[in-house]
């Protein structure tokens, strides 16, 4: 396609904004309403496949509902990827209750998010897999607006913005486990 040329649907190297509601179980879990539109480069797997797939050829203004199974979302659920930690290993600044989200540092240096989904008195059950594997995702799409990408972002692999934010409202806890005492932990 040239690139001065407005592309007219959803195709790969194409900047898509788009507006949506994400319901698991009939319950909203998320939404762009009274937000801006997400932007992504459309083939760059900037979002869930399931989702993307069903996006091509969609043009400005045109809406869809699209339900996309676990596997092609978040995947199933990994048991290997719930570990338990000895309680003394946590750090005291961190809440230790169910629900709260942590960031950990494995012995590469590499960060995974976890989840606290169980307590006792000796150990804490932390949960590795996303939030959402294991559940069939119903989304509410609108396409707002197309784009070419510019080479910059293509080479990049994602849309550049002055405006990108992150959300500085969620609490973030992090510290590290030493994974050669666990042969249970999940690997990345």
């Amino acid at each position: 396609m040239d690139k001065s040329t407005k592309p007219t649907v959803v195709a790969d190297d194409v900047v898509v904004s788009m507006d949506y509601t994400l319901t698991v179980d009939g319950e909203v879990v998320d939404t762009t309403q009274g937000d801006e539109p997400i932007q992504f480069i459309q083939g760059h797997d900037n979002i869930i496949p399931g989702l993307e797939r069903e996006l091509y050829g969609m043009a400005v203004g045109h809406s869809k509902k699209v339900r996309v199974a676990a596997r092609d979302a978040y995947g199933e659920i990994d048991p290997d990827a719930i570990i338990e930690v000895p309680r003394d290993e946590i750090p005291k600044e961190i809440p230790l209750k169910l629900g709260v989200e942590l960031t950990v540092t494995d012995e590469n240096g590499d960060l995974m998010e976890a989840r606290i989904v169980s307590l006792s008195k000796d150990t804490v059950q932390l949960d590795f897999n996303h939030p959402l594997a294991g559940k069939d995702l119903e989304f509410d799409v609108t396409i707002t607006d197309l784009r070419q990408a510019n080479e910059e972002e293509l080479e990049h692999g994602h849309v550049h913005s002055d405006d990108e934010e992150e959300d500085m409202d969620d609490e973030e806890f992090e510290f590290f486990i030493d994974e050669e005492d666990e042969d249970d932990s999940p690997e990345k």
